[in-house]
């Protein structure tokens, strides 16, 4: 193998290891979907939340960042339905403490969308539960265009 060629192979080969660390939900095995988790170091409910989907069979790989603003602002996570971790599951944005089953429709559906959020931490909600105490709320479908629209209820 030339010299010229050993190297654009390595290169390309570097670009596609790059690529697949700031991606890794590209990256999944037949039948099972994998998610990248960017949460804060100090958040237990959290890890409460990747462990609701870990027990529905996502595979999850967790990132604690201290930068979590700058992590949705770079992903494009709409301010105003900001949580306290974010998730990419199979191209699309988990915002928040959304449920599986929503994750699960949004993948079988597969809509033109950014993503799904649950705006703030509602007590009751995937990884916010204390007790039998349980608040309403909505899971919403954002679009890159910024708009938004109730996708559940709860």
């Amino acid at each position: 193998m030339k010299r010229r060629s050993f190297i654009s192979l390595s290169l390309g080969g570097a670009v596609f290891l790059a690529g697949a660390m700031v991606w890794p939900h590209r990256l999944t095995r037949a039948g099972v979907a994998n998610a990248i988790v960017y949460k804060d170091p100090g958040c237990g409910c959290c890890n409460k939340w990747i462990d609701h989907l870990t027990k529905a069979g996502f595979v999850v790989e967790a990132y604690d960042r201290a930068d979590m603003d700058k992590i949705k602002a770079e992903l494009g996570v709409p301010r105003n339905l900001g949580s306290c971790h974010t998730a990419v599951i199979d191209g699309y944005l988990v915002e928040g403490h959304v449920p599986v089953s929503d994750i699960e429709r949004l993948l079988a559906e597969k809509p033109e969308a950014l993503g799904l959020a649950v705006p703030g931490m509602p007590i009751g909600s995937p990884g916010m539960e204390y007790g039998n105490e349980k608040e309403a709320y909505n899971v919403i479908l954002f679009q890159a265009d910024g708009s938004q629209a109730i996708f559940s209820s709860h």
